[in-house]
């Protein structure tokens, strides 16, 4: 395969490593806290992991080095979607166990945690590894979102670990496949397996954060690469000046990608599902924040725009939510009726009538596109798959009703011309940024020497980001200290909790002082491609959102 001439240099870029792992596992101690509780739920989850519950914070510092210092043998399972610097976790995993003991193994099981239960393994060797240094992607072993669940599946991943000698596996990934981790890990030592079970905090969304887990990796790509494309389009809509864009961002369960692209790049509008949810508010008051943008720049003779519009955004509606449940139970109850029908428009006109009050006269306003999609793509459950709804052409289309009828009303006389637009994919596989690309190897690293040191059930933790790479702080925090329980599929089970945008946190506070200015002004901020090499300030400089969470130290 022919390389790129990035992709050369990148190869060599040199991964920058906090200064307490700089000096080798012999010269790194494990400093202990108290025991530990989860945020939630603490009888229940005692009961749940028995063995690893109230396990301490473990924090690297200076000193003598772990009892541990044979070769060893340790797996690594990419799990879940793609996020950028995955590769270089496996790297410094890889780095941290040649340089404990020449002699150590690092197999990597392919597609996913799949591989251990299978046993597809392939052993990962120095020449392996330096085709992927600093690269985006998950192709070197593959990813899957396969749960370990079944008695059968934890059996079989006690005997692939068992039959290869594992002394210890990393699972990188997000809540769900770290809340697996911990759950594998709790099995192995249930049944006495000896293999440490580590994982490391993965997804591009950023919902994966916590007093000790400040980011997930691949965040910081993301959103750099979603933001360079909103600040081109934002260049472009003040070149042209007739178009306004409605850009659809990744992030079903939260909304920190389209806040931190907001606090980047400043477009006019920014919805946040978050708010929307904690204000109440219906699609109709959704519609009219962005049409107010609309008519006030209109106004001043601005007949363009930029959107920014969370994946998940209709989820958080209080009256869509309503509707995509009376549809859900319609459809469990009527489903035969339903496909019986013989066309779409059999199919919407069956769904208008079985609906009711609010929700029908919602489902009526909608567009008939969106009607479709709503009751046709279903996932394996029988429910709405939300994520394949165009909510940015939803938006456009209600924009355009609600701007007819001001100008009917002589309340509005601009031009309004929409395009819409959905990154996704576009952000997750992108060449590390030099931040996720020092990140993700720290992190790999540390998931080495929580391993060497015997720590089961812990996630990596690298912390005080916004600081210089050497600054770092090292370690491993339990798995169980971020967990609650939550229903699913009419069970509780234990999960690590989401973090959702926090209305009262920095990041939002921020947002929130600028953008009735940024609604009727050009604000546009124009951040550009990610830059590899040049100076620290422009290089290395973390998210808007990590700097105003965690300042720097003066």
């Amino acid at each position: 395969m022919e390389r790129s001439p990035l992709q050369e240099a990148r190869y060599e870029y040199a991964p920058k490593l906090p200064s307490v792992l700089s000096g080798g596992l012999a010269r790194i101690a494990v400093e202990r806290g108290g025991a530990t509780e989860s945020i939630a739920d603490r009888d229940a989850l005692r009961a749940l992991f028995p063995s690893c519950y109230g396990k301490p914070v473990a924090k690297f510092v200076p000193g003598a080095g772990a009892s541990k210092r044979g070769a060893m043998t340790v797996g690594v399972i990419l799990s879940g979607g793609q996020a950028p610097g995955g590769h270089n976790v496996i790297a410094g995993l890889f780095d941290g166990l040649k340089e404990g003991n020449a002699g150590s193994v690092l197999l990597g099981f392919k597609g996913g945690p799949g591989g251990l239960v299978d046993d597809k393994a392939v052993e990962l060797d120095a020449a392996t590894i330096a085709e992927y240094r600093n690269t985006g992607g998950f192709d070197m072993i593959g990813s899957g979102r396969t749960k370990i669940e079944t008695p059968e599946q934890f059996a079989k991943s006690a005997a692939t670990a068992r039959a290869r000698g594992l002394d210890a596996v990393v699972v990188i990934g997000g809540d769900d496949s770290n809340t697996n981790a911990a759950l594998l890990a709790e099995y192995f030592l249930r049944e006495n397996v000896p293999c440490s079970v580590i994982g490391v905090p993965k997804t591009i969304d950023g919902d994966l954060k916590n007093e000790y887990i400040e980011a997930s990796f691949g965040f910081d790509t993301a959103t750099k690469t979603y933001a360079e494309l909103i600040g081109n389009i934002e260049r472009d809509a003040a070149s042209a000046r007739k178009y306004w864009h409605f850009i659809k961002l990744m992030g079903r369960s939260a909304s920190h990608i389209a806040l931190e692209c907001a606090l980047q790049c400043r477009p006019n509008v920014a919805l946040v599902s978050e708010e929307v949810e904690a204000r109440g508010q219906t699609l109709a008051q959704v519609t009219e924040t962005i049409v107010a943008s609309v008519a006030a720049r209109a106004a001043r003779g601005m007949n363009f725009g930029v959107v920014l519009i969370p994946e998940g955004l209709i989820e958080f509606i209080p009256d869509f939510k309503v509707l995509i449940a009376e549809l859900n139970d319609m459809m469990a109850q009527k489903g035969d009726a339903f496909r019986a029908q013989k066309d779409d428009e059999g199919r919407v006109g069956f769904v208008a009538a079985s609906l009711a009050g609010p929700a029908a006269a919602l489902y009526g306003s909608l567009p008939a596109d969106i009607k479709r999609q709503l009751i046709m793509d279903r996932d394996p459950h029988g429910n709405v798959q939300v994520s394949r709804i165009d909510t940015e052409k939803l938006l456009i289309a209600m924009v355009e009703k609600r701007l007819a009828e001001l100008r009917a009303e002589g309340g509005y006389k601009g031009s309004f011309s929409a395009l819409a637009h959905f990154f996704g994919y576009e952000g997750r596989c992108a060449f590390p940024s030099n931040f996720d690309a020092d990140y993700c190897y720290a992190l790999g690293y540390s998931g080495f020497v929580l391993a060497a040191n015997g720590l089961s059930g812990y996630i990596s933790s690298i912390r005080n980001l916004s600081a210089p790479a050497s600054d770092w702080v090292a370690g491993g925090v339990p798995l169980t200290m971020m967990m609650n329980l939550e229903r699913r599929h009419g069970s509780d089970k234990p999960v690590i909790k989401k973090a959702l945008v926090e209305l009262d946190g920095a990041p939002f506070k921020a947002f929130a002082a600028a953008r009735a200015d940024w609604a009727v002004e050009t604000r546009f901020r124009f951040p550009g491609a990610i830059q590899y090499y040049g100076p620290a300030e422009v290089c290395d400089r973390p998210t808007e959102t990590l700097l105003l969470e965690h300042p720097r130290k003066a």
